[in-house]
């Protein structure tokens, strides 16, 4: 269907194979915490069941877990903050980054000689996120369902989401903020298999950037998702 950012495409693919393996206890921890601060009853927000079910699925112990949920709470005395940071890559490509720290300084510090390592910079608030749109995303694994293509489609057309495509087996639907839980629900109940399910920034626009610039665009986003105080990354380099 509409076109989307071909980084983020690759992303998700890269996403698929490797979320069981890759991914670091804290960064898990943190997006427990996270999912857990809009509700902490898996069976009523949504997001915290997936959360939970991908720590468990990355044999996270019961008890990090828990302690996730109660730091969500506020009972463990941590000053978690959830911060976005904005910046622009090489080659002027724009960069949001989701962040969930305990130290504001350690997080920035990061970030900031990330950017100028590798040729970017941080920006002032506001400068970047106008180019992005906040939208919910659902990853379907078409091997992972019972059902056949054309039921998948035909249920993700009648979830309410607003556009969906398809690439390499993967199915990566995209709705609006607002309808996130009841799409949520039509495709579980019709038996379709969510693989992740998060709230992303879009781009509305999109920067080509040029090819000697790629190679530390990649590095640098490379690098930013692997800290552990930053939860998401994105860009609307093409």
């Amino acid at each position: 269907m509409s076109g989307h950012s071909k980084w983020a495409t690759t992303k998700h693919k890269k996403a698929i194979v490797d979320a069981k393996r890759s991914a670091s206890f804290t960064k898990l921890a943190n997006i427990v915490t996270i999912a857990a601060r809009k509700g902490g009853d898996p069976g009523t927000n949504f997001s915290l069941r997936l959360a939970i079910e991908k720590a468990k699925a990355a044999s996270m112990p019961k008890e990090n877990i828990e302690r996730a949920l109660r730091r969500a709470q506020g009972k463990l005395g941590d000053d978690l903050s959830e911060i976005i940071y904005e910046g622009y890559g090489p080659g002027g490509a724009a960069i949001l980054i989701e962040c969930l720290t305990d130290n504001k300084l350690r997080t920035v510090g990061n970030i900031r000689s990330t950017f100028n390592k590798f040729g970017g910079a941080l920006a002032e608030a506001g400068s970047v996120a106008y180019l992005f749109e906040k939208i919910g995303q659902f990853i379907v694994n078409s091997a992972d369902s019972e059902l056949t293509q054309e039921q998948i489609e035909e249920t993700i057309l009648e979830s309410g989401a607003d556009d969906y495509e398809l690439d390499y087996g993967l199915y990566i639907v995209y709705t609006s903020v607002n309808n996130f839980i009841s799409v949520a629900k039509h495709l579980e109940e019709a038996g379709v298999k969510i693989d992740s399910s998060n709230i992303i920034w879009e781009p509305k626009i999109r920067t080509a950037v040029a090819e000697d610039n790629q190679s530390s665009l990649e590095k640098l986003l490379e690098i930013l998702e692997n800290d552990d105080d930053i939860n998401q990354v994105f860009t609307n380099a093409e």
